[in-house]
């Protein structure tokens, strides 16, 4: 839509956009993934991820209403906010196809929509991968647009993987009585991202336009197996076990990124 609306009242749309992050890791014996498993809940526990929920509400430029946050017995934490939009004038509350800011961007402020975190952190004998999982949600009302915390949001996490889905519901009437289910242009999530994302991910989108839903699915393009070796180095492996390593943490990478499994 080109032109501003003329709303009769508030507006009701409701744009939420979901986040699956994946962080891959080889952790080979059972203690290195306990070891791993207790890494992540301690970089990621309740404090740091309402931090990082608050730098987003910045972002958006809401306000915090309330906040209630939990870490688990024996893995796992969650952050809830509920939060509502500043009153700003029309020129700050932007849906443009902007990146927004990355983590060292951030500059703070925060008063009925919600922004929420969990973490899956888990591990599996058979072949020695752990994958932490986080789940975030941000959901506004009004003029406030989740897409600008995506950036920020990426960058955040160690983000080998990420799903992303973004989707406007419900409709607000302009002055005239008649319904808007969409209140700014959007022909993909991909568009809100900063170029250095863009360059650094293998991205597809699926998108259903006429439900105003949008899906991009990313995946980190560089891959330096020394990135991914917890608890050890290289240099004490062969280098069939390192070939061996590097092709079952892309086999995982891959099966995840399409959802399926691959036979090997």
């Amino acid at each position: 839509m080109d032109k501003k609306i003329k709303l009769h009242g508030f507006n009701n749309l409701t744009k939420s956009l979901s986040f699956n992050i994946y962080d891959i890791c080889y952790a080979n014996t059972e203690k290195e993934r306990q070891e791993y498993i207790a890494y992540i809940d301690e970089m990621y526990n309740a404090e740091r991820l309402t931090q990082i929920l608050t730098d987003v509400v910045s972002i958006i430029e809401a306000n915090i209403l309330n906040i209630a946050r939990q870490n688990y017995d024996p893995h796992g934490a969650s952050v809830t906010m509920l939060i509502a939009e500043h009153d700003m004038p029309p020129e700050k509350n932007s849906n443009s196809e902007a990146p927004g800011p990355l983590p060292d961007a951030i500059v703070a402020h925060l008063d009925k929509s919600h922004v929420t975190v969990h973490t899956y952190p888990e591990s599996h004998p058979v072949n020695g991968i752990s994958t932490f999982r986080v789940d975030i949600d941000v959901s506004t009302c009004g003029l406030i647009s989740p897409l600008k915390a995506l950036n920020y949001l990426i960058h955040s996490f160690d983000s080998d993987i990420v799903m992303l889905d973004y989707r406007v519901r419900g409709f607000t009437r302009d002055v005239d009585g008649a319904k808007h289910y969409i209140d700014h242009e959007i022909s993909s999530i991909q568009s809100y991202l900063g170029q250095d994302t863009q360059d650094a991910y293998q991205m597809i989108d699926v998108n259903v336009y006429q439900e105003n839903t949008f899906h991009t699915k990313m995946l980190l393009k560089e891959f330096e197996l020394k990135d991914y070796l917890f608890g050890q180095g290289i240099e004490n492996l062969s280098s069939n076990e390192l070939a061996m390593i590097e092709q079952d943490l892309k086999n995982e990478m891959q099966e995840i990124f399409y959802s399926q499994n691959f036979s090997k």
